[in-house]
């Protein structure tokens, strides 16, 4: 490796620049979150772990009101969920976007208000209905065609339900073809290509029960451009002068979703959130002004941008292999805890925490503990050539999708998560173990 290569490599282990604003180093090479060392906490609560900096996720909650001040900012709980973080979200003023019973009666039971919170889904369940009527959800999002009669019925006579109803604009976006969800073709939503958008919005209107607030679209996760949004608001806009024409309805809400794009690793671009509200005020009001329309109230559906930067998974070492040319480190957590590069191919940062090293950097492959050739956490990254069995492995950038979507896999168990701040760790979730599984497992 050449002098410049290792200078840069060295640049890069002192980058902070995707961890959490809290982040700071320690001697010796170790590295504090939230005023709490992360090796400490390895040592506390054992690996793998998530940490999770609640002054990080607060901190997040204010940009996103500040930068919409006039905009209903619900959070994502898609990307992760607690009780905690369910409470971060309330006293900072969020609302909340769910997708099934399990995170809207987890919410509810935390104490967030049922009627400021969303709830999505392509194939909603009975007992998502049922949840969602007896617990007073502020808002349905209509899906498909047969939801109409389906969610009439059960509110039956007499009763009262607010929806909107979710629109494919059209629009494709997103950092992998898999979470682009603005497109036509796909199962999530109704066209305004193919008339099913305005077929089901005629039903509702039918539907005396069902009161349509107005229109949700999603165009994908990861997007880190603000200009396919000013295509698909303007494109909102015009499915919602077509409604009044049609029907002499004007619609007061408007759902632009989230998607929100950050940085995974040092210099990689991220949503630029001003940029976006500017411009989404804008197309809006230009829209609406050009229709004859009255500005409907925005709302948009922020989760990784808000979650994902305040997480750190932390992972033991367990073997360093050479194979050919190539070298793999193998840590003790894996697919089961982070399916995201095995099911889209992202790519992380990791770092060595805990002790400082003076070895050359070399090009390393860290793998997870899983019976499958795909469980990979960060191909092709820099790590000092000394690491061993027993270092301590930090991912940051780690707090959205990756527990959320964790699996048994190997009867392995989820891992903790721990909030850290004000020097302080605490155990928000615990550890999955053998016994949990036991109790599930009735059979004989």
């Amino acid at each position: 490796m050449t002098i410049a290569a290792l200078s840069e490599v060295a640049a890069d282990a002192d980058d902070l620049s995707v961890w959490p604003a809290s982040a700071h180093r320690l001697p010796h090479g170790g590295l504090a979150v939230g005023g709490v060392s992360l090796a400490e906490v390895a040592d506390r609560f054992a690996t793998p772990v998530y940490v999770l900096d609640e002054g990080e996720v607060r901190a997040r909650c204010r940009t996103y009101r500040d930068a919409f001040p006039d905009t209903d900012v619900l959070y994502a709980a898609k990307a992760f969920l607690s009780r905690a973080v369910v409470r971060w979200v309330d006293e900072e003023g969020l609302g909340l976007d769910v997708c099934s019973a399990g995170e809207l009666e987890l919410a509810v039971t935390a104490g967030f208000p049922a009627d400021r919170v969303v709830l999505h889904g392509n194939a909603k369940s009975p007992h998502d209905i049922e949840a969602a009527l007896r617990l007073g959800v502020g808002r349905i999002v209509i899906d498909s065609p047969s939801e109409v009669a389906r969610l009439a019925a059960a509110v039956g006579t007499g009763g009262f339900q607010r929806v909107m109803v979710r629109v494919v604009p059209g629009i494709s976006a997103g950092g992998h073809e898999k979470i682009r969800t603005g497109t036509e073709g796909q199962k999530f939503g109704l066209s305004p290509a193919d008339g099913s958008a305005q077929r089901v919005v005629a039903r509702i209107l039918g539907q005396p029960q069902l009161e349509l607030t107005g229109l949700h679209c999603h165009i994908g996760s990861q997007i880190t451009e603000v200009g396919p949004y000013a295509m698909a608001v303007r494109r909102m806009v015009d499915l919602m002068a077509g409604i009044r024409d049609a029907h002499g309805v004007v619609l007061p809400e408007l759902d632009m979703g989230g998607g929100h794009g950050i940085a995974y690793r040092p210099g990689e671009p991220a949503l630029d959130l001003t940029a976006l509200a500017r411009r989404l005020r804008g197309e809006l009001a230009a829209g609406c002004a050009a229709s004859g329309l009255t500005v409907p109230r925005l709302a948009i559906e922020p989760g990784r941008a808000v979650i994902g930067p305040a997480g750190v998974a932390l992972y033991r070492v367990l073997a360093v292999k050479h194979a050919d040319d190539r070298v793999f480190v193998a840590v003790d957590g894996g697919m089961s805890d982070n399916p995201r590069p095995a099911l889209y191919g992202v790519r992380y940062a990791p770092r060595l925490v805990g002790r400082r090293s003076t070895a050359q950097g070399r090009t390393t492959t860290v793998v997870g503990r899983h019976c499958e050739a795909g469980d990979i956490l960060a191909a092709d990254v820099e790590l000092p050539g000394d690491v061993h069995p027993g270092d301590l492995l930090a991912v940051p950038v780690a707090g959205a999708y990756q527990l959320s979507m964790a699996s048994g896999y190997n009867m392995v168990g989820r891992p903790p998560v721990v909030a850290v701040g004000d020097g302080t760790a605490r155990l928000l979730v615990r550890r999955e173990t053998l016994a949990d599984f036991r109790r599930r497992d009735i059979g004989g």
